[in-house]
């Protein structure tokens, strides 16, 4: 066994030719061999933490939360999380000091995880995110230490802010000079999830593990295979939408090729990404979903949209790309792509809500957290952060609340003060993290 595996509990895998698939939670199968247990022997969960990232601000207007639990009113903005009511914590008035007064754009985004200063110029200096602080210490524990999805490809060059534009590209970073690679091709991020390598591919996980299944179908309780048959339909489901987006990075790859360029230089979608942008991040919060379920990895984040964005929307009946749109963010079309992108937020959490744990399901065990790098794009306003919470960590961060910390003192409304609150909840305890060396108060 090599030093990584040792450090991994023993887990129950479905194998076939080329190809290995972790499984759910059963409660007739110690699947996570080795996890600790309470008390009552009932065995504890793993906590896991994602972030999800738009960015240029959101609909300032139509983004507000009052009330607490399931009588919680929202914003229109808000409106996809009312499901979830009792399960969110809408927080506002937080800042990230370090992004502000330093021009607009990458120097408000290279640090929004990790609220270190930038450096301008050629040679690039931040910090480590707060995902690969606790992907440092929970990765240890997992096949992949974390998940980096993105669905833009990152972009190159300088702003006339004179920051590299490294840093509107990219939100998770190892350490001060090195953002983590971001798979941006849903083929390649299910691919990893499955260890599906070789020239066997292309062909289908699901069938290459069926004998397996079979046999493990046998083994279980019945309350079990239902759960067996729940996860594999819903892995055949995404396994069937991701055999189209690898059509797609193929014909890419063999067009750059004769091209005599990088794939990532090229346009979407002759770079291979899904054109339609609703599939892909729908896809990409699928992957993260059966990574958690599966406890593949417990630290994850998605960047749906960078900085400086030149997504398009017409399915919103908005007719210019995304970083214009944002400069008129009281307008009816911004409010509809704010709707938008909170609405993946609602569908991760969705999927993760479907998925049992014991009594209570993976969501309850999770963190998700939506936050963009402003508060308003057409005043490029990062004085104050938009963010929201979903999830419970495993009952550790109190629920279904409203906190406001906009009249708070500087000192008291620290991005970085509720990272370090979060990561205390997840066993994480660093003295220090960005600018922060106290805990968010009230959290």
């Amino acid at each position: 066994m090599t030093p990584q595996s040792e450090r991994i509990p023993r887990r129950t895998l479905l194998r076939g030719a080329g190809v290995a698939m972790a499984l759910p939670w059963l409660e007739s199968l110690p699947v996570w061999g080795g996890e600790p247990m309470r008390g009552d022997a009932l065995p504890v969960f793993p906590q896991r933490f994602a972030a999800l990232f738009m960015g240029n601000g959101i609909s300032p207007d139509h983004w507000w939360a009052k009330g607490a639990g399931k009588a919680m009113e929202l914003g229109k903005t808000l409106q996809p999380l009312a499901p979830f009511r009792d399960r969110l914590n809408v927080i506002s008035g937080l800042f990230n000091k370090q992004a502000t007064g330093v021009g607009i754009h990458p120097g408000q985004t290279g640090n929004i995880l990790s609220g270190a200063a930038l450096q301008k110029g050629a040679v690039l200096k931040g910090g480590v995110s707060m995902d690969q602080v606790l992907a440092a210490r929970l990765g240890e524990q997992t096949p992949l230490p974390s998940l980096v999805l993105g669905c833009e490809q990152p972009i190159t060059g300088y702003h006339e802010s004179n920051f590299s534009m490294a840093y509107s590209s990219q939100i998770s970073w190892r350490d001060a000079a090195s953002p983590l690679p971001m798979e941006v091709y849903p083929s390649l991020a299910f691919d990893s999830l499955f260890d599906n390598q070789g020239s066997q591919r292309t062909k289908s996980i699901l069938d290459r593990v069926k004998a397996h299944a079979a046999d493990l179908n046998r083994q279980v309780s019945h309350a079990d295979r239902a759960k067996l048959d729940e996860y594999l339909t819903s892995v055949r489901e995404v396994e069937t939408r991701v055999k189209r987006t690898r059509a797609l990075k193929d014909r890419a790859d063999d067009r750059a090729q004769g091209r005599g360029r990088p794939t990532l230089t090229m346009p979407r979608p002759d770079n291979g990404l899904p054109e339609d942008i609703r599939e892909h991040m729908r896809l990409m919060c699928d992957i993260i979903a059966i990574a958690f379920q599966t406890d593949k990895t417990r630290v994850a984040t998605l960047l749906l949209c960078r900085d400086l964005s030149g997504l398009f929307y017409p399915f919103l009946d908005v007719r210019v790309t995304h970083h214009p749109a944002s400069h008129d963010d009281k307008s009816d079309g911004y409010e509809r792509i704010s709707r938008y992108y909170i609405g993946h937020l609602a569908y991760l959490a969705e999927r993760l809500a479907a998925m049992p744990e014991g009594e209570q399901t993976v969501l309850d065990h999770s963190c998700l957290l939506f936050l963009s790098n402003m508060w308003s794009g057409s005043h490029h306003d990062s004085t104050k952060v938009p963010l929201v919470l979903v999830g419970g960590l495993r009952g550790v961060l109190e629920t279904g609340r409203v906190l406001d910390y906009t009249g708070k003192g500087d000192e008291d409304r620290k991005l970085c003060s509720l990272y370090l609150s979060l990561m205390d909840r997840m066993g994480v305890q660093p003295h220090r993290f960005g600018d922060a060396d106290a805990r968010l108060a009230g959290l």
